[in-house]
């Protein structure tokens, strides 16, 4: 009776959702037909999506479940950090000292660790960000967002942990191991297929990235940033570059300006940056903030 009633319903749903319809075909019994995998449901069937012909459904996909399950966590905008995988934290700068054999690696290692202070500095911009807990329209703003993985993206994830805040992970398949890092919220870690898809979900809600040195990826997703923004595709937001030292010897940016291929002005589309206060208070200056 209550079946019939609900029929009635000018407002139910005269399609079985697709979990209901799940429940029908496996109740089937099983024949050479119902067995094959041609007649298997296609979105159950793994071997179907991972084709070739169907990398535009997968591209749709990985676009829309990150983007749904944001929204459904009312994150509003995001703080991104950039920066390298390799840098160690303060209590691993021994061991990568000791493990160094030769002497190129021992001075390679001395580098990486001289560059300790921006785990640090990545780790408090996090919590300065995470503390100040801006919410609009009943959407969390500038929540930490990371590559999930070590080194600064840790330090970001750890940052927004230790003052109790939800913090992203957008985590890449690679041929070798790339697991989340412990301080990811584990109901915002996210795994990625394809580069593009996560490189557009890095800028999708960012108000703010901050950019830590680095290698081939964050130069990548770094310069993506500025030719954004630079070309008009992105509005402005404020971009932190922390390691002035190491940035100048690695780009050359006024060579690029002396030569024409950018504009002088270009130079002012991101902050030098080398505390965590230095870089927040650009963030406030930039979205007028009240910081009292």
């Amino acid at each position: 009776m209550a079946d019939d009633e609900n029929d009635k319903n000018l407002t139910q749903q005269r399609f079985y959702k697709a979990e209901q319809e799940v429940g029908f075909a496996d109740q089937q019994g099983g024949t050479l037909q119902t067995e094959h995998p041609a007649y298997r449901l296609a979105f159950r069937d793994t071997d179907f999506l991972l084709r070739d012909e169907l990398r535009p459904v997968r591209f749709q996909l990985e676009l829309l479940k990150p983007e749904m399950l944001l929204e459904e966590a009312q994150i509003g905008s995001t703080l991104v950090f950039y920066g390298s995988a390799r840098i160690p934290s303060p209590d691993k700068c021994e061991a990568l000292l000791a493990a160094a054999g030769t002497e190129e690696e021992r001075k390679i290692a001395e580098r990486l660790v001289a560059k300790t202070k921006y785990y640090e500095e990545a780790r408090r911009l996090a919590r300065l960000a995470s503390q100040f807990a801006v919410v609009e329209k009943g959407m969390r703003q500038f929540v930490v967002c990371s590559g999930g993985g070590p080194s600064i993206m840790e330090a970001a994830n750890r940052g927004a942990a230790e003052v109790g805040a939800e913090s992203l992970g957008l985590n890449i398949v690679l041929p070798h191991e790339q697991a989340p890092n412990p301080f990811v919220t584990p109901r915002l870690s996210f795994q990625f297929h394809y580069f593009a898809l996560r490189k557009m979900h890095f800028l999708l809600r960012a108000r703010a990235v901050a950019v830590f040195p680095g290698g081939f990826g964050t130069l990548d997703e770094f310069l993506e940033l500025l030719t954004l923004v630079q070309t008009g595709k992105m509005k402005p937001i404020p971009i932190l570059l922390y390691g002035r030292e190491f940035w100048s010897r690695i780009v050359n940016f006024e060579a690029l300006a002396e030569e024409g291929t950018i504009n002088r002005k270009d130079l002012d589309l991101f902050h030098w940056c080398e505390t965590a206060d230095e870089g927040w208070k650009v963030i406030r200056r930039f979205y007028d903030l009240d910081c009292d």
